[in-house]
Order: C-alpha cells, then structure tokens, then sequence
C-alpha cells in the first residue's frame, strides 16, 4: 500500500482513482475543480478529499494528474497550490494527461528541482477502458523511476509500457491518436460505400474484421456507427485537442500527416454539425449529411 493522490476527476480520473484505491488497496486523496465530483468520489469510494491540489498531494507517495490540457496541467502542478508545492523528496509525479511532450519536459525539470520523480503517461482504451481497469498506458522517463512507478499505474491499466525518455510516452499517444484518425475515416467510408451500395453491413463486418482491415474500432464502432448513434466514447471536442497537438509537434519535427491533418478538418465540420460531443466514430455522420 501506498499514498497516492489524484488530481482531476473527469471520466477518465474518477475510475481510475478508484481502481488505485479498490483494485490496488491504496490510500487516495482526491481533488477535483468541481468539488461535487470530489465529494461524489469520497462517497463512493471513500479516502480523503483536499481543497487544493496541493492538500490533495501532501505526504502523498505517488501523485496522479488527469487534467484537460497543457494550461489546466500547469494550474494543478506548478504554483503555491500545485501539487508540486507540496511534494515530499523522493516522492512521483505521474500524469495521464494527454499533452504536448513540451509540457511534459517542463514538468520534469519541475519536479526534479524539488527532488521528485516524473512520468509522463497518457492513457489509451477510452471510459469504458477507464472503467474497466484496462486502459493501455504509453510512459515517458527514467527506467528506475518507471520501476518505481509501474506496480502503482497497474491498478487501472492491462498494459504499460517504457516508450524512452520523458516526454516519449506523450509522443506515442500522438501516433496512438494519427492511427485512430485514419482508421476512423476509413471505416466511416466503407460503412457510407456499404450502405450505398446496399450491403448488409453487418454482415460484412462479420466477415472483414478477420482480415487484414480488422481494428478496435471496427469491432467496437461498427454497429453503433450504422445506427446512427455517437455517444459511445471519446468526444470530437477531445479529439480535435490531441490532433492539434500531433500537428503542432509535426511542425516542430518536420514530419508530413497529410490525412491527419484533412480528418482534422473533417472533425471541425462535425462540430460545425452540433457534434462536439458526439464520439470519434461520427466522421459517418458528416458523409450522410
């Protein structure tokens, strides 16, 4: 058993907090912005609730972050009420935030100004994933602290894994998220061609998914898809967030994503549709308008 504290409490965090505390055994303090998903979080799964990040993180051996952005991950960390003010010696600062790997290093000087540990660890696998306790998490750092840190991150997690230095876990995520929007796409294309065509979608998927254009999303995306219903996950809002992030670091790094980028645009006009918080799989939606 361990101290741990978890900062941000959205879909994602809430679980996951409570896989450490129920499935891991160990003791959890939470904070959250909005204080009633917090106190629902105590209720619910019992430990201690701190009024700042800060409070939240003191004494704690391990502190989790699972915020919105590079701006809402500096607020919680860096500060007279971050997490990092209250910090012990020795102690791990893990965040699951999906952020620039820029942030990431600079989280890492931070905390090793204070004697601190640092992860960056973005998670894959989605609510249901959270939920569950199998999402996929992709690490940035050092081996020993990784070594340290992996038994904690167990708790809600089915695979974790070493991807380099810190910030190469953010990096990884950024692939994670160039593969899901060129998958997307193409299932959605293949769904409108079907249907178009007048094929039992169904029918075929059962078939096809055996093969070599089987994917998580066709498995889990299809039926939902040809239903017409996109309120099965990851939002378009949260997506459009990380691909800004992938096409910001490939300015920096020179690479060319030229179907990220055009899904990128596709999103923004799925939002132009109402769809912020519809799910990834509604590029269907946009071909059918």
């Amino acid at each position: 058993m361990a101290k741990v504290a978890f900062i941000g409490l959205g879909v994602m965090g809430f679980p996951m907090a409570g896989h450490l505390k129920e499935k891991g055994g160990h003791e959890v303090s939470v904070y959250n912005r909005t204080t009633a998903k917090a106190e629902a979080w105590v209720s619910k799964f019992g430990g201690r609730l701190g009024k700042t990040p800060a409070e939240a993180a003191e004494g704690a051996d391990f502190v989790f972050t699972c915020v919105g952005n590079d701006d809402d991950l500096r607020s919680v960390t860096i500060g007279p009420d971050g997490v990092l003010a209250a910090m012990k010696p020795g102690a791990i600062l893990i965040d699951n935030t999906t952020a620039s790997a820029e942030v990431a290093r600079e989280l890492a000087q931070a905390a090793s100004a204070k004697g601190c540990g640092f992860i960056d660890a973005p998670v894959s696998g989605g609510q249901a994933g959270a939920e569950n306790g199998v999402l996929t998490v992709m690490c940035g750092g050092d081996q020993a602290t990784f070594d340290t840190a992996k038994p904690v991150i167990d708790a809600y997690a089915r695979m974790v894994g070493l991807m380099g230095p810190v910030g190469a876990g953010q990096l990884a995520k950024m692939m994670n998220q160039i593969c899901i929007a060129g998958l997307v796409q193409g299932l959605s294309e293949a769904v409108h061609f079907g249907k178009k065509a007048g094929m039992d979608i169904e029918k075929v998927v059962e078939v096809i998914s055996k093969g070599a254009a089987g994917s998580w999303q066709m498995e889990n995306r299809h039926k939902t898809m040809n239903a017409g219903k996109y309120d099965f996950g990851f939002a378009v809002d949260w997506m459009r967030k990380d691909l800004d992030i992938v096409l910001t670091e490939a300015k920096r790094n020179g690479a060319t994503l030229p179907v990220t980028a055009l899904v990128d645009q596709f999103y923004a006009e799925v939002q132009k549709m109402g769809g912020n918080r519809w799910d990834t799989s509604s590029l269907l939606a946009r071909l059918e308008k």
